[in-house]
């Protein structure tokens, strides 16, 4: 089927070429003419993604809107996810009206704390049928190389996740899926923020004890608030929760952990920015948990000491003790 990816970042480019391995016709839009030009005429997209020297051939690019999305069956939203509303109110009008729109995207917006089945619903006017979410363990460059891999596909409507989970099926994607779109959210955002907590623990040259707390009271947490936000708790125990969990927080591929090892290092919030490939979304998601857990009552030690970290400079070691704290706790 004809497929649009818009946003041709390193995540959005190594999915589109799942979807051309996986046999569809895959449009990639970009704001960039570069990276449109690179794709179109040397198939390649070396800015974003130059780990792969050659990209399929039934992938081609567009800076038109209108042109990018024009019959697609399927279009892929995969903008930073604190542009994300903005960028996509000008395909309103533009998308098929029995198209299905899939977001990649993790985060929570920061100006009104919705997750990104919200903003992308919003922008778009779209029923809950037509909007599906992927997220897993997903590291874009391993996915690029075309390592084993798994996802998860959520929608409401489980024909549709299981439509768009064929679509993104080859001999190394394996796609699963769920009707739990809320707790996939809460799990690909929420774990961004844990992320930071352990590469800071890292940087500041913690071993294996400390970032193993970090990662279990992380998931505790992030389980929780997703419970108390109407999310099935135990997708936060498979590909979506655990699975992304591990892989975003043993990895220097991960943007999250890259900038929270920075951090730990010693660099400000500014030179850890500069110093990070690409945008790591955990920094603006983490003022947003901690909104969220105070809407619902839900304790969030973690995201609020990193939290500090971001916005008072606090240490490595006193987000720990925050994290911790000092009297005896229930497991």
């Amino acid at each position: 089927m004809k497929i649009t990816v818009l946003g041709a970042g390193a995540w959005g480019t190594a999915f589109g070429q799942v979807l051309a391995d996986a046999g569809n016709e895959v449009t990639m839009w970009a704001r960039e003419p570069g990276i449109v030009e690179d794709i179109q005429r040397h198939h390649r997209n070396a800015v974003r993604l130059p780990s792969v020297e050659r990209l399929p051939e039934n992938m081609t690019a567009t800076g038109e809107r209108a042109e990018a999305v024009r019959d697609a069956r399927i279009v892929v939203v995969a903008i930073a996810a604190q542009f994300a509303r903005v960028a996509l109110e000008p395909f309103a009008n533009l998308i098929p009206d029995d198209a299905i729109v899939v977001s990649l995207m993790k985060g929570i917006e920061r100006i009104t704390g919705k997750r990104m089945d919200e903003v992308v619903r919003e922008a778009l006017d779209l029923p809950v049928g037509r909007f599906a979410a992927i997220s897993g363990p997903n590291l874009s460059k391993e996915i690029a190389d075309r390592q084993p891999s798994a996802t998860v596909v959520a929608c409401a409507d489980i024909d549709v996740a299981r439509m768009v989970a064929a679509s993104c099926t080859t001999k190394y994607f394996k796609a699963f899926v769920t009707t739990d779109v809320i707790g996939l959210e809460m799990c690909g955002s929420l774990k961004n923020v844990t992320a930071l907590a352990v590469g800071m623990a890292r940087g500041a040259g913690y071993g294996e004890n400390t970032a193993a707390m970090i990662e279990t009271r992380g998931l505790a947490e992030l389980t929780a608030l997703g419970e108390a936000a109407g999310a099935n708790p135990k997708t936060f125990a498979g590909l979506a929760g655990v699975g992304d969990l591990i892989a975003t927080c043993g990895s220097p591929l991960s943007r999250n952990y890259t900038f929270g090892a920075n951090l730990g290092t010693g660099m400000s919030v500014a030179e850890a920015g500069a110093a990070s490939n690409g945008v790591a979304e955990g920094v603006p998601t983490t003022d947003a948990v901690v909104a969220m857990g105070r809407k619902f009552g839900v304790p969030t030690p973690l995201a609020c000491a990193m939290s500090r970290v971001l916005n008072e400079g606090i240490s490595c070691m006193q987000m720990l003790i925050e994290l911790c704290g000092t009297g005896v706790s229930e497991e």
